[in-house]
């Protein structure tokens, strides 16, 4: 039997032309290399009206592209507090524990959190508890509601998909409990220093809505909690770009990386459900939502390619990654002003859509209209992690 490989797979699943072999990637060293717009195939002025636009916050950003830093603005090296970005930093520790064969995707989290959804105790009387999997924790599609404490589940398992705090944090409990040590720690030594993260440009608070010590150990969030530079956040994104590599290391299992990035079949037909006061609030979320980031899986972004993937916290903190143009984009500060009624992510387009127009066309890859890959390309991305075999 003739084996493809993973890129030849995503690439006709995409319908991703591949124009020759790229070449080996740039690394920070440790300073981005830095390249002119015009010499990275980019626009100049549609890079300074993105740019523009995210002044509107205020705050600091940057573009990478091929390895090269091509726009920045704002101050480098200034922390942000980012709320829900840090969902996508804290998933993260999940492909980890994968790569090290201490969790599948699909095992109970109660296996590894023998109180696991309680308090409160009404939880446990549902028997819902019992169903959810670390996956339905890194897809939303658990059931807890939305604070970061020890909050009720509002659906059974699975049936649903509602964007919580307290579900991260769950998952962030268990991967504590799995490791026996403070995540944040863990993440430093096998994540953040080797890619040029150190701690005066990444802070991980403790815990603001649980006892900060889970069986003596620091008990870091999930939902929220981290504060970083513009610096660390593109290297963090760069750091899935290249999936997972990080120079001639890998950090992270590649097909943790294409899970993250995509949207599940079985995840997509989920109802979302929505506040009570809401309308739509998070715009069909389930169609675009890997684990723990955002994507434009369905194409709701119509200047955007449909492989694009991206943090995205309180405050319009954004790690955008785009891998079909080589790109990667960091932004931090205050939040953008919203349009009443407007969908869900109109705030992102005027800062999204000028960036990707900006790439010549034909200069690396053209994504194709299909969102999400046939079921033969998603079985050979998570068949090492899902137990499924």
């Amino acid at each position: 039997m003739n084996a493809f490989p993973l890129t030849s797979l995503l690439a006709l699943a995409f319908g991703i032309a591949v124009q020759g072999q790229d070449p080996e990637p740039l690394w920070p060293r440790p300073d981005w290399p830095r390249a002119a717009p015009a010499d990275a195939g980019m626009d100049g002025t549609k890079l300074a009206q993105a740019r523009d636009y995210a002044l509107t916050g205020g705050g600091s950003g940057c573009i990478i592209r091929h390895g090269k830093l091509v726009l920045a603005w704002g101050d480098p090296k200034q922390l942000y507090d980012l709320k829900s970005t840090t969902k996508s930093f804290g998933v993260t520790v999940l492909g980890l524990a994968l790569m090290d064969g201490q969790v599948k995707l699909d095992d109970p989290a109660k296996k590894f959190h023998p109180s696991f959804a309680t308090p409160p105790d009404e939880n446990a009387k549902t028997g819902w508890p019992d169903k959810i999997t670390l996956r339905m924790l890194a897809t939303q599609t658990a059931g807890f509601e939305k604070p970061g404490g020890f909050g009720k589940l509002l659906f059974e398992p699975g049936t649903k998909w509602h964007y919580s705090d307290g579900g991260p944090n769950w998952l962030a409990d268990c991967l504590t409990l799995v490791y026996r040590r403070d995540v944040r720690e863990l993440m430093f030594e096998r994540v953040f220093r080797p890619i040029g993260i150190g701690r005066d440009d990444l802070t991980w608070r403790d815990n603001a809505y649980r006892p900060q010590q889970l069986d003596g150990i620091p008990r870091r969030e999930f939902g929220s909690g981290i504060g970083a530079n513009v610096e660390a956040l593109a290297r963090f994104g760069y750091l899935y770009l290249r999936e997972g590599r990080w120079n001639d290391r890998e950090l992270l299992p590649r097909g943790f990386v294409e899970l993250a990035r995509r949207t599940a079949p079985d995840v997509a037909r989920l109802p979302v459900l929505e506040p009570p006061a809401a309308t739509d609030r998070f715009g069909a979320a389930s169609a675009h939502y890997g684990l723990l980031w955002w994507n434009n899986n369905d194409g709701t972004l119509a200047d955007v390619p449909l492989d694009a993937f991206w943090s995205w916290g309180l405050y319009d903190s954004l790690v955008v990654v785009i891998p079909s143009l080589d790109l990667v984009v960091a932004r931090a500060g205050k939040s953008w002003p919203r349009q009443k009624n407007a969908g869900h992510y109109d705030v992102l387009k005027p800062f999204l859509g000028p960036i990707c127009v900006a790439v010549h066309s034909g200069s690396r890859l053209q994504p194709a209209p299909s969102p999400v890959p046939p079921s033969s390309v998603i079985r050979e991305i998570r068949s090492p992690f899902d137990g499924r075999r």
